[in-house]
């Protein structure tokens, strides 16, 4: 018979089995970093990039200090930020009135859905 104990036979397979587990998962994980990485990219795409961050920021300077119409059916405008705030210190100095106030416009903006169709099998 072996004269080893069973405790020592048990750690190398055991050791074994821990060390392959992890190469394992490690070949995973470089393989899901090649297979999921991007293109590189080159001056084109970093130009093409720029212009759209550009424009983007453009639009949006525009929507913020310039007033128009977000919804004319509704009445809704877009004002600029500093009419805005006016606006509302305004408003608020009478809480009570600013709320109903800002309730009944909400509901305006956002009419509640139509109820919903009966269900034939009712």
């Amino acid at each position: 018979m072996n004269s080893e104990p069973v405790g020592e036979r048990s750690i190398f397979p055991a050791l074994i089995g821990i060390v392959g587990a992890l190469l394992i998962v490690l070949i995973l994980i470089l393989a899901m970093k090649h297979y999921t990485q991007p293109p590189p990219l080159n001056k084109n795409r970093a130009a093409e990039r720029a212009k759209a961050l550009a424009e983007l920021r453009g639009v949006e300077h525009t929507e913020l200090t310039t007033p128009g119409w977000v919804d004319p059916a509704k009445g809704i405008v877009r004002l600029t930020i500093d009419d805005a705030m006016n606006i509302v210190e305004r408003e608020w100095r009478n809480p009570p009135a600013a709320r109903s106030n800002l309730l009944a416009r909400v509901a305006k903006a956002n009419p509640a859905p139509p109820p919903a169709a009966p269900s034939p099998f009712e």
